[in-house]
């Protein structure tokens, strides 16, 4: 499928900050490399402008720009793609790293040889820097094998079935228009959503192991457990996935016995008590983030990573 044919979109929250900006340089050349003739969409969300537009002008890109105020992961990722011109969109995160020179051209290869195909992910590898904590949490959610998922496969796949990631990922188009693009107003997993709806329209999800790029977060156990407790909170709230696919718990038992492994495959058995609490946090957090209605506004907003959602959720 020719570069032409591309739409990549990059969403960035406050995109001048420190923590951003020095990322976005080095992503779009590596991207600018692979899409030559592709239409890359930079979106700013940050309080200045001037930075971020003369980046953007170097590499031949588009900046759209929003309120900071206004970013919210499904509906600026909705906002972004209605205005690109391709009917194949990809969209990154701007902290990723591609793998090689032809990671994009492999993430949409899927498409061209299934037309059901709406959207494809491709394999997160952790970055240097990488904990052995986040370092497993790829190695479980990211296989070295590819395969395709159908609304059929969900007896096999459970909650994982719709599973996507927007770090580095691609849709058509044409499907998302179907399903009403992504959703606004979650507190997180927008992907997931979009992949939830477009398995139930009857498309299918691939995953791409050979399209790999370098992206991963050394959460403390503190931000793991916000983390799932904001998953909790979007299963609550989108609680007919939970009911067509299955719930977390059985994944979260996998989780568990794939990390021991893990972690005693490498000999760093002094890890494990770590690991083990951190197990707990995450559950502990989901299990409050399933019930967040019980809680007072003022705990919720302080157990939570997106603590800003609230405000409008």
């Amino acid at each position: 499928m020719p570069a032409a044919t591309l739409s990549i979109i990059i969403p960035t929250y406050n995109g001048a900050c420190q923590e951003v900006f020095p990322n976005i340089p080095p992503l779009l050349e590596s991207l600018r490399e692979q899409a030559p003739s592709g239409e890359i969409i930079l979106v700013d969300s940050s309080k200045t402008d001037g930075f971020l537009s003369q980046i953007a002008e170097r590499y031949h890109s588009k900046i759209y720009r929003i309120q900071q105020h206004e970013f919210d992961h499904g509906r600026t990722r909705m906002l972004a793609g209605k205005i690109a011109s391709s009917e194949i969109l990809v969209f990154v995160s701007h902290d990723i790293v591609l793998e090689d020179k032809h990671a994009i051209e492999k993430l949409i290869e899927p498409f061209s040889r299934d037309k059901k195909v709406a959207a494809v992910y491709g394999r997160q590898l952790p970055h240097a820097n990488a904990s052995d904590f986040a370092a497993h949490l790829r190695h479980f959610n990211y296989p070295d094998t590819s395969h395709v998922k159908s609304l059929e496969d969900k007896h096999r796949y459970g909650i994982k079935t719709p599973f996507m990631s927007n770090g580095f990922a691609a849709y058509r188009r044409s499907a998302l228009e179907e399903i009403g693009w992504f959703k606004d107003k979650l507190i997180m997993s927008e992907d997931t959503y979009a992949g939830a709806k477009l398995l139930l329209r009857g498309y299918k999800i691939a995953y791409a192991a050979e399209a790999c790029v370098h992206h991963s977060h050394n959460y403390s156990l503190l931000e793991e457990f916000k983390r799932y407790f904001d998953i909790g909170v979007f299963h609550r709230q989108e609680k007919w996935i939970v009911q067509e696919f299955g719930v977390a718990e059985g994944e979260g038992s996998k989780y568990v016995k794939s990390g021991l492994a893990f972690l005693v495959a490498k000999r760093n058995y002094y890890m494990i008590p770590a690991f083990v609490i951190r197990s707990i946090a995450k559950y502990v957090g989901y299990q409050l983030g399933l019930h967040y209605g019980l809680l007072p506004k003022a705990v919720i907003r302080q157990i939570s990573m997106h603590r800003n959602w609230w405000k409008n959720g």
